[in-house]
């Protein structure tokens, strides 16, 4: 309450002499004593109260002379930045696994001698993200057209630095619901978390969420194809043609908190560079859900263009990422394929990519070492006139842009 103005002087009685008390003064004097009667009043309140309580350590505010409320502000959440790594096919082709097993000496696979040269782009992001074509079992391995991977593929992921997998791809159910399972286990027993493939329904409907810097980010898989064959159970792989239920999964990411919403799918017509009508009829649709950040793709074993639908990044297609394929089989650009790396801010009130970086990269024959062009050219020069091809072929394929560029920029 605030202090009345300072008191006159007092009147004295000597000299005895009749002051004129002109109206205003009467007036302010009336208030004057209004206003004491409740500074007094207030006061008493005060007093009784603290009395009432056993004085200052058990005072309660009396409603009548509520203490004044203190609203705070909500903080600003500062904008963070995250990278993710996503890339293309694990495609296990024979010779890939004759060649990790002679570089295990014969006696085990080594998957992660393939994977070295590109090692420091998987570990240097936040989030990085492999796609397992094939599965993994025990069993003998076998190659195109039915396959069975060995599960060291799984300790070579690890090794690299992928953190998570999708596992929905066009082979996904070569081995049947023993194929899903062990794939599965596989990848469980070496820390890496999976989507895409399930061992159960419980399983199918817990999105996987990772947490990176603080924030939530969802990895989910689906894949267009299986190759006519059915699934074993209901929950045994994602389709990619069930749009409501992409987008009913991303929506129930975001409900148990995800910030951020990645999905991988493994679609479109192969060896053709140009997304199919699918390929653009969902990237459409997804692109316009709130609850989606960025699609990335493979399948169709050659890269695809990076673009921007509806404000949204979309990497169609990596291409390999590892694979048999060359010229000799295929399209000569089987042998390319791309690492993208896109860069998303969080702030308060929504995530966005805001650049994605792309590494071109070239499996090299026979070692099957995966070699990104821009550092081939340096431990490579016997191959520098097909590494110099491949990087021209995927920028062709992928594009340039404000804020899209490959790494190197520029081949020197």
């Amino acid at each position: 309450m605030p202090k009345p103005p300072a008191d006159r002087p007092l009147l004295t009685e000597a000299p005895r002499r009749r002051r004129r008390v002109v109206p205003g003064a009467r007036a302010w004097g009336v208030r004057l004593a209004a206003l004491s009667g409740l500074v007094a009043v207030a006061a008493l309140a005060v007093g009784l109260s603290l009395a009432a309580g056993g004085g200052a350590r058990g005072h309660t505010t009396s409603k009548r002379f509520a203490a004044p409320t203190h609203h705070k502000q909500t903080p600003v959440m500062p904008a963070v930045r995250i990278t993710v790594e996503a890339s293309g096919d694990l495609l296990i082709h024979s010779p890939v696994w004759e060649q990790a097993l002679a570089d295990g000496g014969g006696r085990h696979y080594n998957f992660a001698a393939l994977f070295k040269q590109i090692k420091p782009y998987i570990t240097g992001v936040d989030l990085p993200l492999c796609h397992v074509e094939t599965p993994m079992t025990p069993a003998p391995p076998t190659g195109y057209p039915i396959f069975n991977t060995p599960p060291a593929l799984a300790r070579a992921i690890r090794q690299t630095g992928w953190k998570a997998c999708s596992t929905a791809a066009t082979h996904s159910l070569d081995q049947g619901e023993t194929g899903v399972v062990d794939t599965i286990r596989a990848l469980d027993e070496n820390g890496i978390r999976h989507a895409g493939t399930y061992a159960s329904a419980t399983a199918q409907h817990t999105p996987v969420i990772l947490t990176i810097k603080g924030i939530k980010v969802a990895f989910l898989s689906y894949t267009e194809l299986t190759n006519g064959i059915p699934s074993p159970r209901p929950w045994s792989v994602n389709r990619a043609e069930n749009i409501p239920q992409i987008l009913a999964e991303a929506r129930r990411a975001h409900d148990e908190g995800a910030r951020v919403e990645i999905i991988n799918i493994h679609w479109g017509d192969e060896d053709v560079q140009a997304p199919s009508p699918f390929q653009m009829h969902l990237a459409n649709v997804l692109t316009r859900s709130p609850y989606i950040t960025a699609v990335v793709g493979q399948h169709v074993h050659i890269p695809q263009p990076i673009r921007k639908l509806n404000g949204k990044f979309v990497v169609f297609g990596e291409g390999n990422l590892i694979s048999n394929q060359t010229s000799a089989c295929c399209p000569t650009a089987s042998q390319d394929g791309l690492i993208a790396l896109l860069t998303i801010v969080v702030d308060a009130h929504r995530a966005r990519v805001t650049f994605v970086h792309y590494v071109p990269i070239w499996v090299q024959h026979p070692s099957f070492v995966v070699l990104p062009v821009g550092r081939g050219l340096q431990i490579d020069p016997a191959d520098a006139a097909e590494l110099r091809a491949s990087y021209v072929r995927t920028v062709a394929a992928a594009g340039r842009g404000p804020h899209l560029q490959p790494i190197p920029a520029h081949l020197p």
